[in-house]
């Protein structure tokens, strides 16, 4: 009798519903444009802040000092900024950090890193 109850078990569970999502993602894509603005949203952060007025290409250049005078050229001269120049650096630099994630390579997250240290040596705070 326990055998007969597990197997009803079994075939009474509802299977998983992949095939609606995937359906309402494909519904979704096709859509158009709508979705590729909230989808790339941190891009559009990182090229239109509010804050700052980016140099093209400032996270992809080859030196620490380079990113971090860029940023604080950008910051010093935006009068669109709520808070001081320093923490406008440092957080935007810190944003583009955290949204590449885990697709960043080992040599670039490190050498952005050290752009956050040379950017609190440039403003003087440490």
């Amino acid at each position: 009798m326990a055998a007969s109850k597990r197997a009803t078990r079994k075939t009474a569970r509802k299977p998983a519903r992949k095939s609606t999502a995937r359906s309402a993602s494909t519904a979704r894509r096709k859509r158009g444009a709508k979705t590729t603005t909230s989808k790339r949203w941190s891009q559009r952060v990182t090229r239109e802040s509010d804050a700052l007025d980016l140099k093209h290409g400032v996270f992809k250049q080859t030196s620490a000092k380079k990113i971090a005078s860029s940023l604080k050229r950008s910051a010093e001269h935006s009068t669109r900024r709520k808070s001081g120049a320093y923490r406008s650096a440092l957080s935007m630099l810190t944003f583009y950090i955290n949204r590449a994630g885990r697709t960043l390579p080992k040599t670039e997250r490190s050498r952005l890193e050290r752009a956050k240290v040379e950017l609190k040596h440039q403003f003087g705070r440490g």
